[in-house]
């Protein structure tokens, strides 16, 4: 399979998961027990709006390396134009560039990038 060419939506569907998947773990881990309480936590970190914030801190901070930003950019700019009512559409392009990324780098199992990433963004 040659990942480049997988849709980026497609590579959004699984990096939201994985992504999220990591943030419950790392909720609990804290110390959270309540399921409430939980789903209220994760929210700035899995919310269209926490995912575009942060993928903008790292690309600030020149996290990501070219290819990365390649697949990024190339999620951002997808020509999709549906998008949640909580957020508006460029909110949301940033969130499925950041999904993409994580699925993009799942497919290459590139596991240890992906925590290096994760470990910017919740430790």
């Amino acid at each position: 399979m040659n990942t480049k060419e997988v849709n980026v939506l497609v590579l959004a569907y699984l990096g939201d998961t994985i992504y999220e998947d990591y943030v419950r773990e790392f909720l609990i881990k804290k110390g959270i027990g309540n399921v409430k309480d939980l789903q209220e936590a994760s929210i700035k970190y899995v919310s269209a709006k926490g995912q575009a914030r942060i993928l903008k801190e790292l690309m600030d901070k020149n996290v990501f390396t070219d290819e990365e930003l390649s697949i990024i950019k190339r999620a951002r700019n997808h020509k999709g134009v549906s998008h949640p009512k909580s957020c508006d559409i460029v909110t949301y392009k940033y969130a499925t560039g950041f999904e993409a990324l994580i699925g993009y780098l799942k497919l290459e199992n590139r596991i240890e990038r992906i925590e290096e990433i994760i470990s910017k963004i919740l430790y």
